[in-house]
């Protein structure tokens, strides 16, 4: 039996579908152009939205620290590149040692949000600003001092801090050689592509095992869950540690379809935009799914892809478009969480 959706769920993607149609009308390209644009966004982006689920389904919030996992892969993606370990076997070695730092990473932010519970989302918010700035010394102090310099063209002439921009080709092209299709002039990687699929299915699956259920009844009542055997810290502490490790292969897989790294700015704000993307799909911060975060993923980057377009035909200056963009983003956020407060006060949820 198929389950009611209610209003109230669709009125932050229907807003979006509404803007996005005049945005569309405004910008005067073509639908062909507008799918490329998504397609490739819809491949860099998924995987980190599918990253918040988990600690949404254990009554979590929005776990803001999401941005942890993608510093990760990219420190390792420098740190391979410093050993000139290239190709597939740089891919291979990124990718594992990638997801095993982001799961030990994950487990130590489970257990400090289980400290804080109730304040899971500001919380997770400071965790994220403190491993920004741990990641900017890192890489900007300590690499060419603490850390030895094996590749001298990953760093300044100085010889001390990174450089801003690094080269991914090397990667990139092993996940190209395998097969790619095209949508319009854009190019999908067919392994990156399967690499989603497999992450949406096993999010869906994942909520349909007995785990998944503990998360749920978490997710529901912590107090109930407990006085039915069910060990609420260590249920908390998987799903962080599922999300941190989803955040760090979707940025693997973001990094791969681009091609470079911009070493200092390219993890900034994409745990924002991933929210927004997640809360653009119709999830709230106590329900999410995989079908929120898939259509959310479209519905979000659709408008950013229009909006800049639509600002310069309509007020003669770009520029209002790419503010839109930000705009967008919080505005999501914030409103979400007030349909969401008002949904609280009705007692629906």
């Amino acid at each position: 039996m198929m389950k009611k959706v209610r209003k109230d769920e669709l009125i932050v993607p229907a807003t979006f579908i509404v803007f996005s149609i005049l945005c569309f009308i405004l910008s005067g390209i073509s639908f062909l152009f507008l799918a490329e644009q998504v397609a490739l966004r819809f491949i860099r982006n998924i995987i980190l939205v599918l990253a918040l689920i988990f600690p949404i389904m254990a009554g979590m919030g929005l776990n803001f620290a999401v941005v942890i996992g993608t510093m990760i892969t990219q420190a390792c993606f420098i740190i391979v590149l410093n050993f000139n370990i290239m190709g597939g076997k740089g891919a291979a070695l990124v990718l594992l040692v990638s997801l095993a730092a982001a799961a030990g990473v994950g487990y130590v932010i489970g257990r400090l949000l289980n400290k804080v519970r109730g304040r899971e989302m500001v919380t997770s918010i400071v965790v994220g600003f403190l491993a920004n700035y741990i990641y900017q010394l890192i890489f900007v102090a300590g690499f060419g001092t603490v850390i030895h310099v094996f590749n001298k063209k990953l760093v300044l002439s100085t010889g001390i801090g990174v450089k801003n921009m690094v080269d991914l080709k090397t990667f990139k092209q092993v996940f190209d050689n395998l097969g790619v299709f095209s949508i319009g002039k854009a190019k999908i990687s067919v392994l990156l592509l399967a690499m989603i699929i497999v992450c949406g299915f096993f999010v869906y699956y994942l909520m349909h095992t007995p785990l998944g259920q503990k998360i749920k009844a978490v997710g529901m009542s912590e107090e109930k869950a407990a006085n039915i055997g069910i060990d609420t810290d260590r249920v908390r502490i998987i799903v962080i540690v599922l999300s941190t490790v989803f955040a760090a292969l979707g940025q693997f897989v973001y990094l791969q379809n681009i091609g470079s790294l911009n070493v200092y700015t390219e993890h900034l704000d994409t745990e924002k935009f991933a929210c927004a993307a997640l809360l653009a799909g119709g999830a709230s911060i106590r329900k999410a799914g995989v079908k929120n975060a898939f259509i959310g993923v479209v519905l979000l980057h659709t408008l950013f892809v229009l909006s800049p377009l639509a600002g310069r035909n309509a007020f003669a200056n770009a520029s209002l478009g790419e503010y839109f963009r930000s705009f967008v983003a919080y505005g999501i956020i914030a409103f979400a969480l007030v349909v969401n407060l008002r949904l609280e006060q009705k007692g629906e949820k």
